[in-house]
């Protein structure tokens, strides 16, 4: 099914994105910049009885900013509509709107999905139990699958192409990124709208309290201190199309999927592999897929979770892929301004790492205070780092032993490749 043409490269024209630091991918530019943290109290829910009570909640959501009149804003979680607004934002940043027939054409949508629409699942649930009705709308019913995101935004804008949504967890839309990828290379689709979405419910904060794995205070990834991670909430998306058509149409290019690579640990429903075996077969793989050598990254976006078996384990993977290189590469998390995504992680890293591209610079490890001897990388600790950034890997790692790598490089005119003589 899948023959693909491994000389057309895919590049990025279009990225959106919602999160607990931005509105926006401007704003989120500037933030990730300034080491802007949006770990706060949350509200969404009640977390009476959790050893934590903040994480990266989006404040202030008002659907009505984001997506216009016609999309039947009511009929949709609050999954949907995160994935809305930001696929919206991609789309107009690609040049691309609903209105133009090149994207109902074959372009296809993925997305990494989570916990879908378990946030209003958990309110009628509530009033099943408050009040004894077993009412329900059928706009509550439709919006609680982890497909709605992708089921509403291809039916919204008429998009032709495939469908398709990805639960790997915390891998998942990091994977829909290369899938998208590969789908376009393989004529499958013409354009692609990747990324991944995943709202804070209840549910999920309470499992990861289950897993003593939440921070009682704030994030630190690899600090010695280190306590747990902070979750959050995000849409993320990116447009992908051909080189050569982003170039006949005069798209702005941010830069292009270099490679990827997915791995299964087979080893833990909720542990990585101490050894990181998992973790190192997925950036070699990437590195392999993209041609590149390990000389050739610049920055690494890790999964950095700041839990204290991840952390070490995913810089014992990079020092086994990067051997003596490892201590010349800039490191960072971006999880503790964020906070962790979940679903939607991969995805937003990748736009950090686009960014970081674009604009010459690598985002910090923001809260980090005392040295772990057993991590001991260049983890970005003093603020921004500017300086020209020529390729990325982005690390995300999951629940189940999902691994995937996604190598990312900037956009250079005149490589080469599917270029119009």
């Amino acid at each position: 099914w899948f023959i693909l043409n491994k000389t057309k490269r895919i590049v990025i024209t279009g990225l959106g994105t919602i999160n607990a630091i931005a509105g926006n991918v401007p704003e989120f530019t500037r933030a990730l910049q300034e080491g802007v943290c949006g770990i706060g109290d949350v509200d969404l829910f009640d977390t009476a009885g959790c050893r934590a009570h903040t994480g990266g909640q989006i404040r202030d959501f008002d659907a009505r900013r984001y997506i216009p009149p016609g999309y039947s804003r009511k009929r949709m979680s609050r999954a949907d509509l995160l994935c809305f607004a930001a696929a919206l934002e991609a789309l107009r940043d690609a040049g691309l709107y609903p209105s133009d027939p090149a994207i109902r054409e074959d372009m296809g949508v993925a997305i990494g999905g989570g916990s879908g629409g378990l946030l209003e699942a958990e309110g009628f649930y509530g009033d099943v139990l408050r009040k004894g009705s077993h009412r329900a709308r059928f706009s509550t019913l439709s919006s609680i699958y982890c497909t709605s995101s992708a089921d509403r935004l291809a039916a919204h804008l008429g998009l032709t192409g495939p469908k398709i949504t990805l639960m790997t967890a915390c891998s998942a839309g990091a994977t829909v990124l290369g899938h998208g990828r590969d789908l376009i290379r393989s004529g499958h689709a013409s354009l692609m709208l990747a990324g991944g979405v995943e709202p804070m419910c209840g549910f999920t904060y309470a499992s990861f309290n289950a897993l003593k794995a939440l921070a009682p205070d704030v994030c630190r990834p690899f600090d010695v201190n280190r306590a747990g991670l902070s979750l959050g909430e995000a849409a993320a998306m990116m447009v992908l199309e051909p080189l050569a058509a982003a170039l006949a149409r005069g798209a702005k290019i941010y830069g292009e999927i270099l490679g990827y690579g997915v791995t299964c640990d087979s080893h833990h429903m909720t542990a990585p592999d101490e050894q990181g075996s998992g973790a190192v077969r997925s950036m070699q793989a990437a590195l392999a897929d993209s041609g590149l050598s390990p000389e050739d990254i610049d920055y690494i976006n890790a999964h950095g979770t700041a839990t204290p078996v991840n952390d070490v384990t995913e810089t014992k993977a990079i020092k086994e892929v990067f051997g003596k290189r490892a201590y010349a590469i800039g490191v960072s998390s971006t999880k503790a301004m964020t906070g962790h995504t979940l679903a939607a992680s991969g995805a937003l890293e990748g736009i950090v790492s686009v960014l970081a591209l674009a604009h010459g610079f690598m985002p910090p490890t923001i809260n980090y205070r005392d040295a772990d001897p057993l991590c001991d990388l260049d983890y970005i600790t003093q603020g921004v780092r500017w300086g020209e950034v020529r390729a990325v890997l982005s690390n995300s790692f999951a629940f189940g032993g999902n691994n995937t790598t996604v190598i990312f490089g900037k956009y250079r005119k005149g490589d080469g490749g599917d270029e119009p003589e």
